[in-house]
Order: structure tokens, then sequence, then C-alpha cells
């Protein structure tokens, strides 16, 4: 007779269509039992069409009839709400006290690098006005889904994604909406989009300290803000900003990064501070948190971007701006 464990293992090899998870990892399978040669499974339908909810009872089928000892098989579907099957190890929102800074940026390389770690990562694009985590990995498939939730669309190297770009019919397309809407879709984005089992969610915050923010520091279970910002004289007053409003609505500011710190020149093998004197460790101290990362002005990663191959990036900053969070998540003992 086959085991509930040897059950839960065959059921590994069966992805959900579009998201190319398994049905394990996607947090689908509710529940298995097993009795003499027979064998239950129950599977929640969230997320899957029509189509695909025939396609993976059918397989389900075949795959558990090869397993020794098992004669009979039933398979059959419960409904359930998306944010009653995610399960998420670590939150972490990155956010600045103004647009422009690179915020999108750092997020997509952090999420890259946990990636690399082999961590499961998901990456949910929150700048509702200003989206463009799809367009720096490459993504314009639309998310598929249906009335019980959202599946996200799955980078190259098998980043979750989610962003209101990729629900647009056209990626020009402005979201001309007022506060309250917008707070709305971020709340939609918490409770209905099926990330399953991840090990960390990066959360692309709307820049500032407003409504958008707001609305998701209060919607989500943050365990940690990463603040963005880069070297200028008007900037540390902006960072104690963001960092006064992540305390006040206490949630943990795990570290800091300098973007746009620098420009390396090899011919020279020199260094020019374009934009002023690099303030990453000062500001790291004024705040009161880790300097996670002090990212270079570099050609190359702007051009992946431009091209949507930004996992293509090989820079030592990429590796390093992930060692650096685990270390603040471990150390904030989250």
């Amino acid at each position: 007779m086959a085991t509930e464990a040897q059950v839960r293992e065959s059921l590994e090899a069966i992805p959900v269509p579009t998201v190319k998870r398994s049905i394990v990892a996607m947090h689908l399978v509710r529940q298995v039992t097993t009795s003499d040669n027979k064998v239950n499974v129950t599977l929640a339908s969230t997320g899957l069409s029509e189509d695909s909810q025939v396609w993976v009872k059918a397989r389900t089928r075949e795959v558990l009839e090869q397993l020794p000892g098992v004669d009979d098989t039933t398979v059959e579907y419960v409904d359930a709400k998306a944010k009653d099957l995610n399960e998420i190890d670590h939150i972490v929102a990155v956010m600045s006290g103004k647009g422009g800074v690179g915020k999108s940026l750092v997020s997509s390389l952090l999420a890259i690098a946990l990636n690399r770690k082999g961590q499961e990562v998901g990456i949910l694009d929150a700048d509702i006005t200003g989206p463009s985590i799809p367009k720096m990995f490459g993504l314009n498939a639309r998310p598929s889904g249906n009335e019980t939730g959202l599946l996200p669309v799955l980078s190259r190297s098998g980043i979750e994604v989610m962003s209101i770009n990729l629900l647009l019919p056209g990626e020009d397309d402005a979201v001309i909406w007022r506060g309250p809407l917008i707070g709305n879709t971020i709340k939609q984005f918490g409770e209905d989009v099926l990330w399953g089992k991840l090990d960390y969610l990066i959360v692309d915050l709307p820049p500032g300290t407003a409504d958008a923010p707001l609305t998701l520091m209060q919607s989500f279970p943050i365990s940690g803000i990463v603040v963005v910002f880069t070297p200028q004289d008007l900037v540390e007053m902006i960072v104690r900003k963001a960092v006064n409003m992540a305390r006040k609505m206490e949630k943990r500011v795990l570290g800091v990064v300098e973007n746009m710190s620098y420009l390396y020149i090899p011919e020279l093998d020199k260094r020019i501070e374009i934009f002023g004197r690099s303030r990453g460790e000062e500001t790291a101290r004024v705040v009161g948190a880790p300097l996670l990362g002090q990212l270079p002005i570099d050609p190359e990663l702007a051009r992946l971007c431009d091209e949507g191959g930004i996992e293509r990036y090989d820079g030592e900053i990429v590796t390093s701006l992930g060692e650096a969070l685990v270390q603040a998540i471990t150390a904030a003992g989250q």
C-alpha cells in the first residue's frame, strides 16, 4: 500500500499549467488519504481554468495509478481562496521616499539573488501607476486564473511575477486611477494571487509614504522593509521619512541600499561619484539600519533591463545583496 508521503512525492511531478510549478509547490494538494489499495486526493481548484482542471485531474490519476499497490484512485476538487492557500515565509517590501531611485531595480536584483541561492521567490509589482518589473524580466504573458484566484507569470529563471502591467491590454496603457481604486487593487493582489509555497515574496512598493504604500503595509504581513536611495544631499531627509513611516507601522527596517553610488571606469581602474560623494554608510548609521549594498551605475545592467534580460546579469552585487538580506532577516529573528 502506498503511503501518504509517497503519494505527495509523486504529485510533485504534476505542474500547474502556465505557472510550471508543481501542484504541491502551489499548495493545491489539500488532502491525501490511503487505505488498502485505494488512494483519495483532494485538490483545490484555485486559479485553474476548466481545461486546466481537467488536465490536472487526469494527470493526477495517471501518476497515482503508477504507484505500487494502488488499484483504485479518486481525485476531486474543492473551492478555496488564494489567500488561504499561500504559505510565504518572508515578505520583504522595498520602498523609497521618492520615485526614480531604482526601487524596482533593487527589488528585481534581490529576487534574482535569492533565486540563485535555491530559494522559491516571487515578486509583486505593487507600483500600480508605474509598473516596470515585467519590462525588466521580458514578460508579456497574461496571468491565468478563475474566480477564486489568479496565477502569477513565471520568469525564465523560475521567479513568480505579478504586476498590473500584465493585466492591462497593452504595456503602454496608463493607469489613471484615484487613490481608493489603487488601494483596492493592492488589497486584491494580497487576497487573490495564488503564490503557493514561497521562501520569499519581494514587494516593489509605490514611492512615497502616502495611500498606496500605507495600504500595502496594512494588508500584507510584511517581514521587513528595505529602503532604497541615491547619493544626493536631499536624500537623507527623504530616507528618514520612509524609515519613520515603516517604524510607525511597526515594520522592521532590514536595511538600506544606495543605488547609482558610483560609475566604475575599468580603463582607469577608477570610481567616479557622479551624483556626489557616497552617503551609504552615513545614511545607514543615521537611520540605524545595516547598509545592504551600494549599486554602481552599470551600462551593462541598464542594457539588460531595457532588453528584458535582467536575469542574465552576473555582477558581484547580486550575490552580495542576497547574502546581506538573508543575514539581516536572520539577525531580525524572522
